[in-house]
């Protein structure tokens, strides 16, 4: 009986959870924090995920890029080309098709790419570290909860 008493009380209190609310809440946070990770930035975020994916994923094509990054090839390939003026990505012919050129980062793309992760994971380490044990440890587990809430395609 206490077992089911305790069930009772559980989903009680997610009943009382404002998740409309919660939902604000959290995108605001979310929002805020990561207006906050854009300031430790070298360049502008779209860059930086075309860099990031490219680091992560290899090599790949402007119009793959577009579609993973969710905007029109347009845009993508003057992201890329911005980069590639920069001297981050370079362009080289596919062997096996001639009409594709996919992308990949430089020595110099990923150094810089390195050395801004590390700055904006390290003010991120910091402030993490400022908080309390109890809140790493919470934060640590709402941030595989927020991961899989990002993953979802509905």
């Amino acid at each position: 009986m206490a077992t089911a008493g305790k069930a009772k009380a559980a989903s009680k209190a997610r009943a009382e959870i404002d998740t409309a609310r919660t939902a604000s809440e959290l995108r605001v946070a979310l929002g805020q924090l990561m207006r906050r990770l854009r300031t430790e930035h070298r360049f502008p975020i779209h860059q930086g995920a075309v860099l990031g994916r490219l680091d992560r994923e290899g090599p790949v094509s402007v119009s793959d890029l577009a579609a993973a990054e969710k905007v029109r090839p347009q845009s993508m390939a003057q992201t890329v080309g911005e980069l590639e003026a920069d001297g981050l990505v370079k362009r080289r012919p596919d062997p096996d098709d001639g009409r594709r050129a996919p992308v990949e980062l430089t020595p110099a793309g990923r150094e810089t790419l390195e050395d801004d992760r590390g700055r904006r994971v390290g003010w991120l380490v910091s402030a993490i570290e400022e908080l309390p044990p109890r809140d790493q440890a919470v934060l640590a587990r709402a941030t595989a909860i927020v991961g899989r809430l990002a993953e979802r395609s509905d």
